[in-house]
C-alpha cells in the first residue's frame, strides 16, 4: 500500500524563472511553505526576492516554472486565490478623511466572505481608534490599519512587505504580537524584512536569495548552526592589524573585516578571546573596541552574501 500523501503545502514553487529581456531576476527556485508557518524571504537588493513575492501575489507572470497557492494556480484559479490571500505593503495610502472603521468596512465590502469589521479591528488592537480619521493616526497605527485591511477576507495566506519599517520599537513589537496570533490561527505568513531580529523572532523558515537563486534555507537555528561559529567577537585596534594575524585564533571559523575593525566567528569563546588579546598585545596594539555576542541571522546573511542586510538596505 502506498503511503497517503501529506497535507497540501500552502505555497509550492517549482523551477521558477523570471527574465526581463537579458536580465534573469529569478533563476530557477524551488521551495514549499507548510500551512500555518511564517517564512521570511531575505536577500540583498536585486537578489530576486521582490520579484518572487510579486509572482506569488499574482502581480507578475513567471517566464517559466510553476507556482501553486493552496493547491491552486493563478492561471486557472485567480479569482479564488485573491479571495483567500491578504497583502500588506510597506506603505499604504488610505483616504485621510475616512475613519478606521469606514476604511476597514470599505475593503471588507470587496469580499464575499471574511471577518467582520469588528473582528478585523480587534485583531490589530485598534478598537480605541475605530472612530479616528486616518490623518490622525501614528505611523504604527497606520501599519496596523493596513494589516486590518489585509485581514478583511480572513486570508489563509498573508503577504507582509517590510511591515515594520520606520516604526518605533514598541509599535514594531505590537505588530509582532499580531503576526504571532495569526500564525496561532493557522494563517500562513510570507514576510520580507530588513530586520534580522524580526525574522529570527517570527519565522519558522528563512530563505536567503542572492543573484536570483536560493543560497540558504532552514529554520533560524539551523541556519545559524550551518555557519559553524556560535559566538562572534567584534573588535578594532589601533593601529589596525592585518586579518592574517588572527588566523591562528583557536576554534576560529571565519574572519571578516567590518568597518574599521574585524569580526571573528568562533566555536569556543573562552579559548578564542584570550588568544586574541595575546595577539593584540604582542603587536603592541591598543583595543579601540571589543564586544562579544551570540551568532545571529545577520551573520548567516553576511556569510552567504558577503554583506549585512541592514547595510544593504541603506540608500
Amino acid at each position: 500500500m502506498e503511503p497517503s500523501p501529506g497535507p497540501t503545502p500552502a505555497i509550492e514553487v517549482r523551477g521558477l524563472v523570471k527574465r526581463f529581456e537579458d536580465v534573469v531576476a529569478v533563476a530557477g527556485t524551488d521551495f514549499e511553505v507548510p500551512a500555518g508557518q511564517c517564512v521570511g524571504l531575505l536577500g540583498p537588493n536585486g537578489a530576486g526576492k521582490t520579484t518572487t513575492v510579486e509572482i506569488l501575489e499574482g502581480l507578475q507572470q513567471p517566464t517559466s516554472g510553476e507556482v501553486r497557492l493552496l493547491g491552486r494556480s493563478w492561471a486557472r484559479n485567480a479569482e479564488e486565490i485573491r479571495e483567500r490571500i491578504g497583502i500588506a505593503l510597506q506603505e499604504t495610502h488610505f483616504h485621510d478623511r475616512l475613519t478606521v472603521e469606514e476604511t476597514v468596512r470599505l475593503f471588507r465590502s470587496f469580499y464575499p466572505r471574511g471577518l467582520s469589521v469588528e473582528e478585523a479591528i480587534a485583531l490589530v488592537k485598534l478598537e480605541e481608534k475605530r472612530g479616528a480619521y486616518v490623518m490622525k493616526l501614528s505611523g504604527g497605527q497606520r501599519q496596523r490599519l493596513a494589516l486590518a485591511v489585509a485581514l478583511a477576507a480572513d486570508p489563509e495566506i498573508l503577504f507582509l512587505d517590510e511591515p515594520t519599517t520606520g516604526l518605533d520599537p514598541q509599535s514594531r513589537r505590537a505588530l509582532w504580537d499580531v503576526i504571532e496570533a495569526l500564525k496561532g490561527k493557522g494563517c500562513t505568513v510570507v514576510l520580507t524584512t530588513h530586520y534580522m531580529e524580526e525574522a529570527q523572532v517570527l519565522c519558522d523558515q528563512v530563505i536567503i536569495m542572492d543573484h536570483g537563486r536560493i543560497v540558504a534555507r532552514g529554520s533560524p537555528a539551523q541556519l545559524i548552526a550551518s555557519i559553524g561559529g556560535e559566538q562572534v567577537i567584534e573588535f578594532a585596534t589601533s593601529p589596525a592589524l592585518p586579518a592574517g594575524d588572527f588566523a591562528k585564533v583557536p576554534t576560529l571559523v571565519a574572519s571578516r573585516p567590518r568597518g574599521e575593525g574585524h569580526t571573528l566567528s568562533v566555536k569556543e569563546l573562552h579559548r578564542a578571546l584570550p588568544a586574541l588579546l595575546t595577539i593584540v598585545g604582542a603587536r603592541s596594539a591598543r583595543l579601540v573596541h571589543l564586544s562579544t555576542r551570540q551568532a545571529t541571522l545577520d551573520d548567516v546573511f553576511l556569510a552567504f552574501t558577503g554583506r549585512s542586510l541592514r547595510e544593504d538596505a541603506q540608500p
